[in-house]
């Protein structure tokens, strides 16, 4: 409190406390599993980490006009998925084949089994928006309407592209075996 105050809280001194405390604890939760996310996008460990740096810088530079910070997680998923897009677009069509480091990380080692492996190398040639709504519902776990407000489509393309992804995954997956 400064000399002189109240103790009303006038928003305008805690602002920035406020603002590093709460980005701060949602990076804390979060990034990991943001990261995951956006690799399983681009399929480069380093573009996901920058999507995912830029989303909170972007999260961080917008607090104070996000109306409902309740959904911080939300501005941060779509921030990600744009990020992710625009990294797509930038450098090319099609992300990047799956690379494992030589040094098995934590996440390396998860991706290590071949099923697994063949079913993120079909899940990458979906095209973008299929690719989207698996890793939103099925690997997120979002449900439904979460995974069309962070797509930006209506509720029952989330659940028509996820069909046609599915069924294309299946196909894909059965051609290889």
């Amino acid at each position: 409190m400064t000399p002189g105050s109240d103790g009303a809280d006038s928003g305008a001194e805690d602002g920035g406390v406020d603002a590093d405390q709460a980005v701060t604890a949602v990076y804390q939760e979060h990034a990991l599993g943001l990261t995951r996310l956006a690799f399983l996008m681009l399929g480069d460990r380093q573009t996901a980490e920058d999507v995912v740096q830029e989303a909170f810088c972007g999260l961080y530079r917008a607090w104070d006009r996000i109306s409902d910070h309740a959904n911080a997680l939300g501005y941060v998923r779509i921030s990600v998925l744009n990020g992710s897009r625009s990294a797509l677009r930038s450098t090319r069509r099609v992300p990047r084949p799956l690379a494992v480091p030589a040094v098995a990380s934590a996440e390396a080692t998860m991706l290590a089994t071949e099923e697994r492996r063949e079913t993120v190398a079909a899940l990458r040639r979906l095209p973008s928006r299929q690719r989207e709504a698996l890793v939103l519902r099925y690997y997120a776990d979002l449900p439904e309407q979460e995974t069309a407000l962070a797509m930006g489509v209506s509720l029952g393309t989330v659940k028509s592209t996820t069909s046609r992804a599915l069924a294309a995954l299946g196909r894909m997956l059965q051609e290889e075996l």
